[in-house]
C-alpha cells in the first residue's frame, strides 16, 4: 500500500510538472506577446522580451520530458487495473512527445529571425514580421494536431482511474469526457474556421482541464485510498 502511496505522489508531482509548464508555454506567455492582428507588435513584443519566449521554449521542452516520465509512472500505479487499457494509455501519450517535439522547431525559428542574423538583412522588416506570423500559426498548427493525443490518451487514463476503486471514480469520469472534448475541439477548429469564435469553444475541454487537474492535486495531496488495491486485478 505504501510503495502505491508513493508511486501516486511521485506521479501527481510529475503532473504538476506537466500542468504548470503547459500552462505557462500554451496559455500565459502567448497572451502577453502575440498579437494575432497585428504582426508588427508581435514581431516587437518578442523581440523586447526574447528571455520570456526562450523561457516558454524551455518550458515546453520540461514539459515535454515529464510527460514522457508521466505515463510510466501512471502505469505502475494502474497496471493492475487493466493492462491492456494501461498499455494503450502510455502508447498514445507517448506517441505526442516526438510531434510536440518537433513542433518546437518552429519556435527555435522566430528567435532565428528575432536576432537578426546578417543573411536576414535582404528582407524587408514586413517579410520578417509575417514570417514569424506563419512560424506562430505553425506552431499552433502542430499544437492542434498533437492535441489529438492529449485527448486519447485520456480515455484509457479514465476508464482506469473509474474503475481502480482507488481514485475517485468523478475524476475517471471527467478524463473520459474529457477525451472526447479534445477529439471534438480539434475537429471543430480542423473543419469549422469560425470555431474559435463560438462560445462552446471556450468550454469543450473544461472536462479535461477538471479531470487532469483535479487527479494531480488528488494524486499529490492523497495518494490512493486506503484501500486494498489487490481487489483490483484484472489483466
Amino acid at each position: 500500500m505504501e510503495s502505491n502511496t508513493k508511486t501516486a505522489r511521485w506521479a501527481g508531482f510529475i503532473y504538476l510538472i506537466v500542468v504548470i509548464t503547459g500552462f505557462f508555454s500554451l496559455m500565459y506567455v502567448p497572451t502577453k506577446l502575440i498579437e494575432w492582428e497585428n504582426p508588427e507588435q508581435t514581431f516587437n513584443n518578442i523581440s523586447s522580451s526574447k528571455p520570456l519566449f526562450s523561457l516558454s521554449i524551455a518550458s515546453s521542452i520540461l514539459c515535454y520530458i515529464a510527460f514522457t516520465l508521466l505515463p510510466l509512472a501512471l502505469y505502475k500505479l494502474l497496471k493492475n487495473v487493466n493492462g491492456s487499457y494501461a498499455k494503450l494509455m502510455v502508447i498514445l501519450a507517448l506517441i505526442s512527445v516526438p510531434i510536440s517535439f518537433i513542433n518546437l522547431q518552429n519556435k527555435l525559428s522566430v528567435l532565428t529571425i528575432i536576432e537578426g542574423a546578417d543573411y536576414l538583412k535582404i528582407y524587408k522588416a514586413e517579410e520578417l514580421q509575417a514570417q514569424v506570423m506563419m512560424l506562430l500559426k505553425n506552431y499552433n498548427n502542430g499544437i492542434l494536431i498533437v492535441q489529438i493525443f492529449w485527448g486519447l490518451w485520456l480515455y484509457p487514463f479514465g476508464y482506469l482511474v473509474y474503475k481502480s476503486g482507488f481514485l475517485p471514480k468523478i475524476l475517471g469520469i471527467f478524463l473520459m469526457l474529457g477525451c472526447l472534448g479534445y477529439v471534438l475541439n480539434v475537429l471543430g477548429r480542423i473543419v469549422i474556421p469560425e470555431f474559435s469564435s463560438y462560445p462552446i469553444s471556450g468550454y469543450i475541454t473544461l472536462p479535461a482541464s477538471i479531470g487532469e487537474i483535479g487527479i494531480c492535486i488528488w494524486l499529490l495531496m492523497v495518494g490512493v485510498k486506503n484501500k486494498s488495491i489487490n481487489h483490483n486485478h484484472q489483466n
